[in-house]
C-alpha cells in the first residue's frame, strides 16, 4: 500500500468516527431526558463560574487601582530636577524589567510606571511615549488609574488622596 492510500484510509476512518458520534450525540440530546438535564446543568454551573471569573477579574483590578493610587499618594517625591531624573530613570528601568518578565508581572508593574509618570515634567508626552513602548494591558491599566485619580480629585478636594481613592475605586482603605 501506499503512504497515500494509508492517509486517505486514515483520515476517513476519523471523519466516519466524529461523524458517528455527532449523530449519536444529537440522538441522545433530542431522545434522552436525562441527558438533556445534564447539559443544562453543565451550561449553568460553565456560565456560573465565567461571572465569577469575571467578578474576581474586575475586584483585582479594583484592587490594584486603589494599591497603585494609595501608593503613589504616600509616596514622597523628589524636589530637584536631577532627583527626579534619577528617580524618573529608577521607576522605568524597574518597570521595563517586569514587563520582560512577561504577562504576570504587569499589575506589579504599572506601579513603577505610574511613580515614573508622577515625577515626569510633562505628563502628556510621557503617556505618549507609554503607548509606544509599554505594554497593552499596563498603558491602559495606567490610564485608567490616572483618570480614576484625576476624577476622585477633582470631585472631592476635603479628602486625603487615600480616601479620595478609596471613594472612586468602591473599594475601602484600611
Amino acid at each position: 500500500m501506499k503512504n497515500s492510500t494509508i492517509a486517505i484510509a486514515t483520515v476517513t476512518g476519523i471523519l466516519t468516527v466524529g461523524i458517528g458520534y455527532m449523530f449519536y450525540f444529537d440522538y441522545k440530546r433530542r431522545n434522552d431526558p436525562q441527558f438533556r438535564k445534564q447539559l443544562k446543568r453543565e451550561r449553568k454551573q460553565a456560565a456560573k463560574a465565567a461571572k465569577e471569573a469575571e467578578n474576581e477579574s474586575k475586584e483585582s483590578k479594583l484592587k490594584l487601582f486603589e494599591r497603585v493610587i494609595v501608593e503613589s499618594a504616600r509616596e514622597s517625591y523628589p524636589t530637584t530636577p536631577e532627583a527626579k531624573e534619577k528617580y524618573f530613570m529608577e521607576q522605568v528601568t524597574v518597570g521595563e524589567t517586569l514587563c520582560g518578565q512577561g504577562p504576570t508581572y504587569y499589575d506589579e508593574a504599572v506601579l513603577p510606571f505610574y511613580k515614573a509618570l508622577k515625577v515626569y515634567p510633562a505628563p502628556g508626552e510621557l503617556l505618549t511615549i507609554y503607548q509606544k513602548t509599554i505594554p497593552e494591558p499596563v498603558f491602559q491599566t495606567i490610564t485608567t488609574i490616572l483618570a480614576i485619580e484625576q476624577k476622585a480629585m477633582s470631585s472631592q478636594h476635603t479628602e486625603t488622596p487615600e480616601e479620595a481613592a478609596a471613594s472612586a475605586t468602591g473599594v475601602d482603605v484600611e
